[in-house]
């Protein structure tokens, strides 16, 4: 039986760069490999593993 995905988005500030997945704080039961996602020149990247998608915020200059 396939279970369908759960999108997940993720806004992401400049001050989190570098991005990697999975993120600081996620559950143990929730890790995969830590993988580096280049999110700069596209201002987006999706996890390889997981499939969270990954949204850079220009909004954020502080």
């Amino acid at each position: 039986m396939n279970e369908a995905k759960v999108k997940r988005e993720h806004l992401v500030s400049p001050h989190d760069l570098p991005l990697h997945c999975p993120p600081q704080g996620s559950s143990l039961w929730n890790m995969h490999p830590k993988v580096f996602l280049p999110i700069e020149e596209q201002g987006q990247a999706t996890c390889p593993y997981c499939g969270a998608h990954y949204v850079l915020d220009v909004s954020d200059h502080a």
